[in-house]
């Protein structure tokens, strides 16, 4: 059972780390957010007397939430570990923005594709990676893990994750230029205005 002075110290910690921790579980997809951080929250109560440094306690709830993920992911859709790879026909988003080029007039190709995507429309995109390549990406590239703790918290090789990520990043741009041409966004002008929801 938690002391006074550890259970302040959780609830601190949980206070401040809510926001991030459910915008983690929303980026990570499957269950539902909020059952995740409950879940994260739950099992971070149980063991917190083994937390050591509370300043670690940011990454050791990352840590927390991405078993919990990992957990529910197994249990509930038995995703096998190793997706088929499509990777390999060479996709490559620079060369497609230059090849189509969609914004003729600009002197920012790059720059104005990424510009036309919103949180909610990037958020779309990652729920359309396998997990097996999102939860990488995520911890990357969103959380800023370094690839070691990724590795740890997936419980992969170092190699592995850096495949993972490789093959991860060229499944997104795909699914960027995918969802740009379905969604309208690079029509410009020529249609209604893009929707936006607005993602924590």
């Amino acid at each position: 059972m938690l002391q006074r002075s550890e259970r302040d110290a959780l609830r601190q910690l949980a206070h401040a780390e809510l926001p991030r921790l459910y915008a983690l579980a929303r980026r990570l997809g499957g269950g539902d957010p909020e059952d995740l951080v409950q879940e994260t929250l739950l099992r971070a109560c149980r063991s917190f007397g083994s937390l050591r440094d509370v300043r670690a306690g940011p990454k050791w709830l990352t840590t927390i939430l991405t078993n919990v993920w990992r957990d529910w992911l197994r249990h509930e859709h038995r995703v096998p570990d190793e997706v088929p790879v499509d990777d390999e026909d060479g996709f490559s988003l620079y060369r497609t923005l230059e090849e189509e080029d969609p914004f003729p007039y600009s002197d920012t190709l790059h720059v104005d594709f990424l510009g036309a995507f919103s949180e909610h429309d990037v958020h779309v995109v990652l729920q359309r990676i396998p997990p097996l390549y999102r939860a990488p990406l995520v911890l990357r590239y969103v959380e800023g893990c370094s690839v070691d703790e990724v590795a740890r918290m997936l419980e992969r090789p170092a190699g592995t994750v850096m495949s993972q990520l490789h093959r991860g990043r060229q499944r997104f741009e795909r699914e960027l230029w995918r969802y740009a041409e379905e969604s309208g966004l690079l029509s410009g002008a020529a249609g209604e205005p893009h929707l936006q929801e607005a993602a924590p």
